[in-house]
């Protein structure tokens, strides 16, 4: 049995499909097939069914993979026990981070990152929270960037920063003058949101209630940016993060947003890893970089 074979096999388990499986372990599906029947022969088992259509997974097969996931999780730990005796900074590293701000947060931090580790590799992989937690438990991931709460007794955390939230509106809308609202001002209104899976959503749902106002049920939006151009459409309004309105991301037209008057709705954003992780002393230096925002970014 051999490390190659226990990945393929685990990538197929999780996509379910030949090929999509070969191409993200970089190989063709011959290969990665013949790896998984010779895994199927020196165990004794069948572990995939294998039809036209789709794959599935034997009840053994389901087990083996679980299993075959820990074994490769250790061996990453092995692996990174070895790079902390070099040096970690040289080398990969895989960090997670979730879509209302992986594109607004990164550009304001990865020239500094890249001038204090040159011989650091970020792979990144931009997910959804509980994604993201499940990668990180499976070896997936080295560390990930969340907002919080995270109740997992599995990872410790260092707080990077708060990012206060503003409100958008479409240009004539009668708050749009402001240049400061109170969470009263929401009032029985009601706000555009993310579908559910995102964490954006449980805190605007917050802000929601503190606020009295409440969610547009008609309406479900896939991404921030499709809340930013359904309000400059006058849909409706919705809750920003302050990063999401921040150069160098375009200024959007028809499109006004507004700060809270203390005290300002936000979220909190940290940076987790395993409590396990080898790489742990390193990962706190690197949140130490991810915390060093310039001063007046989270100014609006």
């Amino acid at each position: 049995m051999n490390l190659r074979a226990l990945q393929y096999f685990v990538k197929l388990s999780d996509l379910r499909h030949f090929s999509k499986a070969a191409e993200a372990c970089f190989v063709s599906q011959p290969t990665l097939s013949t790896q998984v029947r010779k895994l199927e022969d020196e165990l004794g088992v069948q572990l995939v069914e294998r039809s036209p259509r789709k794959i599935m997974l034997t009840p053994v097969g389901e087990e083996i993979a679980e299993r075959a996931r820990l074994v490769l999780s250790d061996i990453d730990q092995i692996r990174a026990v070895a790079r902390r005796a070099g040096d970690p900074a040289d080398g990969n590293l895989r960090l997670g981070l979730f879509p209302t701000l992986a594109p607004y947060l990164l550009p304001h931090v990865i020239p500094n990152i890249r001038k204090q580790y040159p011989n650091l590799r970020l792979q990144l992989a931009e997910e959804k929270t509980d994604d993201i937690l499940k990668m990180l438990h499976q070896g997936e991931l080295d560390a990930a960037l969340l907002a919080l709460p995270i109740n997992d007794n599995g990872l410790d955390l260092e707080i990077l920063f708060d990012e206060p939230f503003v409100l958008a509106v479409p240009g004539d809308h009668p708050l749009a003058t402001k240049s400061r609202i109170i969470l009263k001002d929401l009032n029985g209104s009601e706000l555009l949101l993310l579908e559910e899976g995102h964490c954006l959503r449980e805190h605007a749902l917050e802000v929601c209630a503190l606020a009295g106002a409440h969610e547009r049920v008609d309406f479900h939006a896939t991404s921030m940016e499709t809340l930013r151009q359904m309000v400059a459409a006058n849909v409706g309004i919705t809750l920003m993060p302050l990063l999401s309105v921040k150069p160098p991301i375009a200024q959007t037209s028809n499109l006004v947003t507004i700060r809270f008057a203390s005290p300002t709705p936000s979220r909190t954003i940290a940076m987790v890893w395993r409590n396990s992780s080898a790489l742990a002393d390193f990962l706190r230096e690197l949140a130490a970089c991810f915390s060093n925002l310039p001063p007046d970014l989270l100014k609006h």
